[in-house]
């Protein structure tokens, strides 16, 4: 059997001719495309405006400078997830504080958050990056009502979970990127995400004068604005107002972005499909963790992930026959980048346990009923 990795992208006929029409139309980077695209993802996740740009670190990067993140602040996040979570605000120079997670959702543990934050004496912490590792999403007003005591902004790394939801208090389905409890959410259109644009990134929030600062971060810093000029010469007189970067996204990507985003719903449905399957295979299995998911959440599954006590064997027999499994993530603060900041082993049992044991299991919509079947087989026969 052709090896199987953890992730893949699908490409099918409609998405080739939605960038066919692009390449073959007058606009290749800053066209209509792009707008369709951003209120098409808006429309999706329900917010108010949604801010395409080049890829999710960019992402992150212009949260932190739309939200005035600067030397001397500190930002809380969590060690499971990929260093571009805590990377994004340390290009502005805050100071990254690490929170453990929870061991059962493997998210941020909002009671430890709740503790850091209390016993905190310097004023210093302005904010909190969660992550909806996975798929799963954090439960965002409970994390609010925190923020909120404390005066924090919250910004929500959703690049695992388009189309995720968690149940609030009051019933209503919150999908992550809609913009009721979190100031800002990133997404990401990597080729193993749910929507692959090859690259590029989105920016969801309901806030207008976040949105209207990150659309002119994306772009240099340059505005048209007449409110904003300090004179107007005409026509095509445009001021440089911010020291802004060039994190726009291109008419093509967003093409292929709007196209998948088409098919999201199916996406998502097979990938929860998979994951149930994954879960029966595996329930009887006594050498095998897998996740314990709420009634109350939708689960987006960008990974499936099971804990073993012989992490490293599995991972190198299924890679013998060739099930290409990965590890979801080594924890950030155990980078020798994070460890110069201070941070060492021991300092967070919850992230550092789960990292010894975790193993992410092919998981995309295209993964086909004998491969699954295939790749079930393969852990059970390790054990």
């Amino acid at each position: 059997m052709k090896p199987i990795p953890y992730g893949k992208h699908t490409i099918t006929e409609e998405d080739i001719d939605s960038v066919v029409e692009v390449l073959r139309s007058d606009f290749l980077t800053q066209g209509p495309k792009i707008p369709e695209f951003e209120n098409s993802f808006a429309e999706f996740c329900g917010a108010r405006y949604a801010a395409a740009v080049s890829n999710g670190t960019a992402a992150l990067h212009l949260c932190a400078l739309a939200l005035d993140v600067k030397p001397g602040d500190v930002v809380v996040t969590t060690p499971i997830t990929f260093v571009a979570s805590a990377n994004g605000f340390r290009y502005c120079g805050a100071e990254i504080k690490f929170c453990d997670i929870d061991p059962v959702t493997k998210l941020m543990d909002l009671d430890k958050l709740e503790e850091i934050l209390s016993e905190d004496q310097t004023g210093r912490i302005k904010g909190v990056v969660v992550v909806d590792f996975a798929g799963y999403p954090v439960n965002t007003e409970k994390l609010r009502s925190i923020a909120d005591r404390y005066g924090l902004w919250i910004v929500e790394d959703a690049c695992h979970a388009p189309g995720a939801y968690f149940i609030d208090s009051k019933g209503e389905k919150i999908k992550c990127g809609n913009g009721k409890y979190a100031d800002l959410t990133v997404f990401s259109f990597h080729p193993v995400k749910h929507i692959a644009a090859g690259e590029g990134g989105m920016i969801t929030t309901n806030n207008a004068g976040l949105y209207e600062k990150i659309t002119r971060l994306r772009t240099h810093g340059i505005t048209k604005n007449n409110e904003l000029l300090s004179k107007n010469d005409g026509g095509w007189y445009y001021e440089m107002v911010d020291l802004g970067y060039n994190y726009r996204i291109t008419d093509i990507q967003a093409a292929l972005g709007l196209s998948q985003l088409g098919r999201i719903k199916a996406n998502l449905d097979r990938r929860n499909a998979v994951a149930q399957i994954y879960n029966d295979g595996f329930k009887e299995n006594e050498n095998i963790t897998i996740g314990n998911i709420s009634k109350d959440i939708f689960h987006a599954y960008h990974l499936y992930i099971i804990e073993v006590k012989e992490r490293k064997e599995l991972y190198d027999y299924l890679h013998a026959n060739g099930v290409l499994a990965q590890i979801h993530y080594i924890p950030a603060h155990l980078m020798p980048y994070y460890r110069r900041l201070g941070w060492s082993e021991g300092d967070f049992p919850n992230a550092e346990r789960y990292y010894q044991q975790c193993l992410s299991l092919p998981m995309f919509p295209s993964l086909t009923e004998e491969e699954l079947k295939y790749v079930i087989k393969k852990v059970l026969k390790f054990y």
